[in-house]
């Protein structure tokens, strides 16, 4: 997407505004199934929380992606954007009991990450073929909040719970169809990945019914020019080769899993909003703009990084602005950024908003969320209307303290 086309979006729908570049979806789907051609059977996942609008799930399944969901509702989206349910896999965090079960009432492939859960559905279900979600204890992720192997983590059964595993296994006579990790996101270090992997394959020897071995995601892209990320060429040819030595090993060809979301749609995102103010501080120039935390959350969270172009003025001199937003409190983008001059009225683009910035927007400061678009073809398509007034009363009781 041009600068030019961008500017075409927000004429059209106004900003703010999400939008996707679906051919760097596409581009990056198959870049991922490239690295892994020498493995018979691959399964590519998309973790739908990254980014959940119909439209992307819909793309993304016609390219031959399944879904990794979270949640009860993320299963649903998939279902509602014709995504079978055998590709669907449902990986929750302590959830209820009654939740995992409306999910394998749905048909979709189970994942269970605490003993408790898997005796209780194990009990109930021995029938239903389950995954199991261990934890590595590998310390693996760009931010403490994003890596979820190690072993104060609140995710996955202990590696070294495999004997209550296998307890609660032989007791219920429950199928364990798949096992499963997932380090964290923003791996550097391919290395810790192979590491983990081994523990993976080590505990995967246990069952003897496994269709799929899920190896996870937390692939780290680039968030500006010359930054580091995972080199997945280099992760495919080093784990395939291991994989197909163990599957040589089990005695038979079984699935390699990924869960990838991140990955496959970062890049693709662009976050357009204008300028409303040019505010000269005795120490500080701030550019104000018409968003905030409320609708791109992740350097206030994560101190995450994204880039920021003016692609009204992308060849103005250079200067140093402080990129603000108008929620009322400390609403910071990024402090003393090179940007090319910045007039009150430009559009500012930051790169990487396809994965977790719509989906973590809110209504705080009863701000609508905002549009999202879907470049695909050389056209911009809308697949989600700007909210309203109206979808902020929705669903508010009015209490008369005069009834």
């Amino acid at each position: 997407m041009t600068h030019k086309d961008l500017l075409a979006v927000v004429s059209q729908f106004e900003s703010p505004i999400y939008v996707y570049d679906a051919a760097k979806i596409e581009s990056q789907y198959k870049r991922l199934r490239d690295a892994f051609k020498k493995v018979k059977q691959v399964k590519i996942n998309y973790a739908v929380k990254a980014l959940s609008n119909l439209s992307v799930i819909k793309l993304l399944n016609s390219l031959g992606s399944g879904m990794d969901t979270v949640s009860i509702q993320e299963v649903k989206l998939a279902l509602e954007a014709g995504v079978a349910p055998g590709d669907i896999i449902y990986t929750p965090n302590g959830v209820s009991l009654a939740e995992i079960e409306k999910a394998a009432e749905l048909g979709v492939q189970i994942n269970i990450d605490n003993l408790s859960i898997l005796e209780q559905f194990g009990t109930k279900h021995p029938k239903t073929p389950v995954c199991i979600r261990i934890n590595p204890h590998v310390m693996a992720g760009g931010n403490t909040n994003i890596s979820v192997g190690h072993i104060d983590s609140k995710f996955g059964i202990s590696i070294h719970q495999m004997p209550h595993i296998e307890r609660i296994v032989e007791n219920t006579k429950m199928t364990i169809n798949g096992i499963h990790m997932h380090t964290g996101s923003d791996i550097l270090d391919i290395e810790v990945f192979l590491y983990a992997s081994e523990i993976l394959f080590e505990s995967a020897t246990h069952f003897s019914d496994l269709e799929f071995i899920d190896f996870g995601s937390g692939f780290k892209v680039p968030y500006k020019e010359g930054d580091i990320e995972t080199n997945v060429e280099e992760l495919g040819k080093k784990l395939s080769k291991r994989f197909n030595e163990f599957c040589v090993s089990y005695g038979k060809e079984i699935t390699l899993a990924f869960e990838p979301g991140k990955f496959l749609v970062s890049e693709a995102g662009k976050f357009l909003v204008q300028v409303n103010v040019v505010k000269q501080t005795t120490s500080t120039v701030f550019a104000q703009v018409d968003s905030g935390f409320n609708h791109l959350i992740r350097p206030m969270l994560y101190g995450s990084q994204h880039e920021i172009e003016n692609i009204s003025n992308p060849n103005g001199r250079e200067r140093f602005y402080s990129v603000v937003g108008y929620i009322c409190e400390t609403d910071t983008f990024a402090n003393n950024r090179r940007i090319a001059e910045i007039r009150e009225g430009d559009i500012l683009s930051f790169s990487n908003a396809g994965a977790y910035c719509a989906t973590m927007a809110s209504n705080y400061n009863s701000r609508y969320r905002p549009a999202e678009v879907l470049f695909y073809n050389g056209k911009p398509h809308l697949i989600r209307q700007r909210e309203t007034f109206e979808d902020i009363l929705r669903n508010q009781v009015i209490f008369d303290v005069n009834a």
